[in-house]
C-alpha cells in the first residue's frame, strides 16, 4: 500500500513554501527599492513611479523565481520543495519514479486550474483514493510520505 500524503500535510508544506517565497520576494523587492506595504502606495504619484520603476522587474524576477522554485525542486533528486522536505513528502509519477522537468512544469501550471475553480482542485486531495488534487490527476503525479527514491515507507514513521 502506498503512503499517500493527504490534504492537510500538503497544505502545511505549502505554507512553509509560501513563507520561504515571501521572504525571497521581500528581498528582491527591497533590492529594487520597492515597498509593497508602505503608506505612499496610496499616493497616485507613487503608483506611477512603481509602474515605470523597478516594480516590473522585481515582479518578473519573483514570478519566474517562484515557478523555478517549484519546478526545479520537484523534478530534482530530492523530489520535493523545502516545505515538502520538512514534512517528509516527495512528488513522483504514478509509477513512483522521479518526475521530469517538463512534467513538473505542467504540474505547476495545472495548479492554476486547481486554484481557479474555487480551490476545488486542491480540496480534491482530501477525497480521492490516492489523495490526488486535480493538478496531480492531469499530470499523473502523486505526493507520497517517503524519502527520495522510495515509493512507500512504514506509515508508523510519520505518526
Amino acid at each position: 500500500m502506498e503512503n499517500y500524503a493527504g490534504f492537510w500535510i500538503r497544505f502545511g508544506a505549502y505554507i512553509i513554501d509560501a513563507i520561504i517565497l515571501t521572504i525571497g520576494q521581500w528581498i528582491v523587492f527591497s533590492i529594487f527599492g520597492v515597498s509593497l506595504f508602505s503608506a505612499d502606495m496610496l499616493d497616485p504619484a507613487a503608483a506611477d513611479s512603481l509602474a515605470t520603476g523597478g516594480f516590473g522587474i522585481a515582479y518578473a524576477i519573483t514570478t519566474i523565481g517562484s515557478i523555478l522554485y517549484f519546478v526545479l525542486m520537484e523534478s530534482s533528486a530530492k523530489q520535493a520543495t523545502l516545505g515538502k522536505m520538512a514534512l517528509g513528502l516527495i512528488v513522483t509519477d504514478t509509477d513512483g519514479q522521479r518526475i521530469s522537468f517538463l512534467r513538473a512544469l505542467g504540474r505547476y501550471f495545472a495548479k492554476i486550474l486547481s486554484a481557479v475553480i474555487l480551490m476545488i482542485g486542491y480540496i480534491m486531495a482530501a477525497f480521492t483514493d490516492r489523495k490526488q488534487g486535480l493538478h496531480d490527476m492531469i499530470c499523473s503525479t502523486l505526493v507520497l510520505k517517503a524519502a527520495p527514491g522510495e515509493t512507500a515507507v512504514d506509515a508508523g514513521v510519520f505518526e
